[in-house]
């Protein structure tokens, strides 16, 4: 079994890196409510890890992401596709990522912060961190 662990972005690194690599994929982790009506950011992929109606882990998860990668490996390389995960605050991205490199994948990105950040001491998100506080490219239906 691999030592490897997701590893650390914050928004800003995150944005960076898919401009960066055109392999890499963003994938927005939250329920479908959230991505709707929270909004998300720009071009990412909704694969909820828990969602309604009976909000549990999603059982599909690791395989609609390797479906989205098409093996995931660039044969000139040898480097596998960067999997960016988004999630709120940055915690059910983190254990999604965990499934992922239990899954065999090995370029897993958490991106701190999420899309929200923390609540600040008004129980406010969006104020203190994370992608649209970093004023990021987002849109909501």
């Amino acid at each position: 079994m691999s030592n490897a662990a997701v590893k650390t972005l914050s928004p800003e690194q995150a944005w960076q890196l898919l401009q960066d690599d055109p392999r890499a994929l963003l994938v927005d982790v939250r329920s479908q409510m959230e991505f709707l009506f929270i909004g998300h950011p720009a071009g990412a992929i909704h694969i909820p890890w828990i969602d309604e109606p009976d909000w549990n882990v999603n059982p599909h998860f690791a395989a609609e992401v390797r479906k989205l990668v098409l093996g995931g490996l660039d044969h000139r390389s040898g480097k596998s596709v960067p999997i960016l995960l988004i999630c709120r605050s940055g915690k059910r991205s983190q254990e999604a990522g965990e499934l992922l490199l239990k899954e065999g994948f090995t370029e897993v990105y958490n991106i701190e912060e999420g899309f929200e950040g923390e609540l600040d001491d008004n129980h406010h998100r969006s104020t203190l961190g994370g992608w649209r506080f970093a004023g990021l490219p987002w849109e909501q239906c």
